[in-house]
């Protein structure tokens, strides 16, 4: 019988101050969230068959902006939490904050409830940009959350994203290196996309030429990289990495509670394995009333192992696809063989890992298998 993978939490909290334009993850602005803890041990009571047996191998808080709860909310949660879950002795637990003033009080509070990791969505260090972006911290603001933030956690993120309205190289290259110096474990560098059904969809902002944006993110990942920011997977780069994101892109399992938590598991049997996706219900009104659940089976597994893994930047073994996807991997073969043709994937052995060419060009790469 295959063995399964290790298994995270993942918990969405969908509430925000103010909703940024740029925004298409399921979040509100409003401050309806009574009672919703209680609906989040509730769902995750629902999944608890789901751990088969597994401890946890990492939590990551995400929203919205879960940093608003209360430290009363917080202190419920990770109590429900430890009363029905088995940890791993050195889990990573993450909380997504912003900047502001009001989060940047409660860093101490949130350490000692339990979190030992948090996500700093920074997003630049230039106030005409953030302003671009309608986020409501300032720059000095973000300068101090991430200095308050090295005092209190011995790993920390800060989100940096390049692209923006009207940036140019200079500015991009100053927001790395301010990053940089406050002294984080882990930077996420991450180009702005405008998604569909954002207010930067039916409004499009002034973007830079593409070859400029090429250039930001080409001189980024070197400055990241020469200040020892090891780059593990396409927008990452840790001298800890996070490895929540890491069980992500390696197939793992999780389990997804909160409203338009998407969670993916897997199980075995005498036939083999199974894998399948669960998604709860979108709107914080719906999830508080009923929290349902939608179980949807992957059809085509080795595909999703494929467009996770390869964002890796080490690759991954034969052995891993096999384990992940209940597939054998000559399934893929002939389309490995496309992949490696084209100089976009090399194989070594036993081992599967993108070129250089083939992770600047990641969206062609992994439609190969699709």
């Amino acid at each position: 019988m295959l063995k399964l993978p290790p298994l995270s939490l993942y918990i969405h909290y969908p509430w925000c101050i103010k909703k940024c334009p740029y925004c298409d993850f399921n979040s509100h602005e409003g401050d309806n969230r009574q009672g919703y803890v209680s609906a989040l041990l509730s769902d995750l009571d629902d999944d608890l068959d789901y751990i088969q047996n597994r401890k946890i191998h990492s939590i990551f808080i995400g929203g919205g902006t879960p940093s608003l709860m209360s430290e009363q909310e917080l202190d419920e949660l990770f109590v429900g939490l430890r009363n029905r879950l088995d940890f791993e002795k050195n889990i990573e637990i993450t909380l997504e904050t912003n900047p502001g003033t009001f989060e940047v009080e409660k860093f101490k509070a949130f350490k000692a409830i339990g979190i030992n990791r948090l996500s700093i969505g920074v997003q630049s260090f230039d106030n005409k940009h953030l302003k671009s972006l309608g986020r409501i911290h300032s720059a000095q603001e973000a300068s101090k959350a991430c200095t308050e933030a090295a005092k209190i956690f011995d790993n920390f993120n800060i989100d940096l994203m390049y692209g923006l309205p009207e940036q140019t190289l200079t500015q991009s290259l100053s927001d790395i290196h301010q990053a940089i110096d406050l002294n984080p474990t882990h930077i996420s560098f991450y180009q702005l996309t405008i998604e569909p059904n954002t207010f930067f969809s039916k409004f499009p902002p002034t973007l830079p030429q593409d070859d400029d944006i090429w250039q930001m993110g080409q001189q980024g990942v070197n400055a990241l990289v020469q200040a020892g920011f090891a780059r593990y997977e396409v927008s990452a780069f840790g001298k800890i990495p996070s490895t929540h994101n890491i069980n992500y892109w390696e197939f793992g399992d999780y389990i997804g509670i909160g409203a338009g938590a998407h969670g993916k598991i897997t199980t075995t049997d005498k036939q083999g394995l199974s894998v399948f996706r669960t998604i709860k219900s979108k709107a914080p009104k719906d999830y508080l009333n009923t929290h349902q659940k939608t179980i949807e089976p992957l059809n085509n597994p080795s595909f999703e192992f494929m467009l996770n893994a390869l964002r890796l930047k080490n690759g991954f073994d034969e052995s891993l696809f096999s384990n992940r996807s209940g597939e054998p991997i000559n399934k893929i073969h002939d389309k490995l063989i496309h992949a490696e043709s084209l100089g976009l994937l090399s194989r070594n052995n036993a081992h599967i890992q993108p070129t250089e060419k083939g992770f600047d060009f990641l969206n062609d790469l992994q439609e190969i298998f699709l």
